[in-house]
């Protein structure tokens, strides 16, 4: 029943996205959004519809948050797992329930007054791909830490007792044992980071520079599709607005095809172990 609601849910945000889209759609845009060289629908003399500049910096920004966010929270799980003494365990937990808590507007403050200027001095404008990626990175690692905690908790205990039994360190446990028991569940918090790193909006809007075009570097500003949905919803017109919905729709079409094929990658190599 909860699956069929949570179905059910998905194909209703896909009809609303689809019928806002509608419009753009009829025109003929959709070509235009992966042709065209810039972003300026609402230019009267030459109006451009790029995409594909804000889809990449959409995924850049995601890919170097999880770069830096799941490796931490890995690492994190298994301190918490196996090395953190007992009586600092629980407060190890609920300082990170508590970090996965905090609004992201507040990520994004403080990115945009101590990370930003500390980024401008090493290369200018500070504002870019690696302020957004290191922000969204920090936003999502508590996810990621508290859902690897819980996989690697799951792990039977008899497991880990025939590992101690047969002389193994707790080094060779941990990455001979514990990870590959706890891969299921750990592949399943990153997943979940990933989603919520793609639609975030607020913490990046803030830090990511805002300028629609291929990054050169790490160091050059970005907008995501998500950032130009939420500074240009505001003020759209009706065409406008149908080309933002058409934008929403191309990004949920792409992660939700990037997040079949990771599934069908996992269930392949689950396979072929077995």
């Amino acid at each position: 029943m909860l699956a069929c609601v949570s179905g059910s849910v998905v194909l209703l945000i896909l009809f609303f996205l689809l019928a806002g889209a509608m419009p753009a759609l009829r025109d003929g845009v959709l070509p235009r959004l992966f042709l065209d060289e810039f972003w300026q629908p609402g230019s009267q003399r030459d109006p451009q519809y790029a995409l594909l500049p804000m889809l990449a910096g959409s995924f850049l920004v995601t890919a170097l948050a999880i770069l830096i966010a799941a490796p931490l929270g890995i690492a994190g799980a298994i301190f918490h797992r196996f090395y953190i003494p007992p009586r600092f365990a629980a407060w190890n937990e609920r300082a990170l329930e508590l970090l996965a808590g905090v609004p992201s507007v507040v990520f994004g403050f403080w990115g945009l007054t101590r990370l930003v200027p500390l980024i401008n001095r090493l290369h200018p404008p500070g504002q870019s791909l690696l302020a957004a990626g290191i922000v969204l990175g920090l936003m999502i690692l508590p996810t990621v830490a508290l859902t690897s905690q819980a996989a690697l908790r799951a792990v039977p205990g008899t497991q880990l007792l025939a590992a101690a039994g047969l002389g193994l360190g707790r080094v060779a446990t941990v990455f001979h044992i514990a990870l590959p028991a706890a891969r299921r569940g750990i592949v399943a918090g990153v997943l979940l980071a990933v989603a919520r790193a793609v639609g975030e909006t607020m913490a990046v809007v803030m830090v990511c520079g805002n300028i629609a075009k291929f990054p050169q570097s790490i160091f050059d500003p970005v907008r995501p599709v998500t950032a130009t949905i939420a500074l240009e919803m505001g003020y759209a017109t009706s065409s406008h607005k149908a080309l933002l919905f058409t934008a929403a729709l191309v990004l949920v079409l792409l992660s939700g095809a990037l997040a079949g094929w990771l599934a069908f990658r996992k269930g392949n190599n689950e396979a072929a172990v077995n």
